[in-house]
């Protein structure tokens, strides 16, 4: 896959979406009773590229103050997801010792994770970053983990939603109506290209999430060190 067309695409289908006012709204993220969980290995950017999104951020929410912004904690790449979120999924329903111990088998001799987070894109109902990996070991490391928890009797759905290919990271949904569909795209465009920096994983984390991937609502199984 070209990344980089596959983005422009996503931008430019959700530009159109959004100022013709045919964006969706997400109506679960306020929901207190919503019980959606599943289990992701994910990654997260440094703390100076962080900072480098948050700063866009602002500009965002200087136009559409009411959207959803992703605090630092919640800012990741999913390197897969292994349970996708469904309702009334909890750890009772799994032996997490056996999902620790197959992420170790398919990190045996990774090569270094290097991602540079370059311009934003969009869907109808999120802003996200643009990430592009420095070469093919996330590629890699997501084959490996696919093939070796479908050779497991594990409960797992990986690609039952899309199979990821990207290495984007979501910012920002909408949760309300937008005050200024032309204002967001203004700024969209202003940082269509911005350089957020590049980082190198350091570790891997695989966690019990919702479907935000929210701190508060996050259970830490196991980090990797790579």
């Amino acid at each position: 896959m070209n990344l980089a067309e596959h983005y422009n695409q996503l931008y430019k289908t959700a530009a159109e979406a959004i100022l013709s006012g045919k964006y969706n709204l997400d109506s679960h993220i306020k929901d207190s009773s919503d019980s959606r969980f599943g289990i992701t290995l994910l990654a997260r950017p440094s703390k100076k590229v962080n900072a480098e999104i948050q700063q866009f951020l602002n500009h965002l929410k200087a136009v559409e103050p009411s959207q959803y912004y992703y605090p630092n904690s919640d800012i990741h790449i999913t390197v897969l997801s292994i349970i996708s979120c469904y309702q009334g999924f909890n750890l009772d329903k799994i032996a997490v010792e056996e999902y620790i111990k197959t992420v170790q088998q398919s990190i045996i001799d990774l090569d270094e994770i290097t991602i540079e987070f370059r311009g934003v894109t969009a869907s109808n109902s999120a802003i996200m970053i643009q990430g592009f990996p420095s070469d093919e070991s996330l590629t890699t490391l997501r084959n490996k983990l696919r093939e070796n928890f479908k050779n497991t009797a594990l409960e797992q759905s990986i690609d039952s939603r899309y199979s990821i290919s990207t290495a984007h990271s979501t910012v920002m949904r909408f949760t309300e109506k937008l005050v200024n569909p032309e204002k967001l795209i203004e700024v969209t465009e202003e940082f269509r290209d911005y350089n957020f920096g590049i980082f190198k994983v350091e570790k891997l984390e695989l966690v019990f999430n919702d479907w935000y991937q929210r701190e508060r609502n996050t259970i830490h199984l196991k980090d990797f060190d790579v």
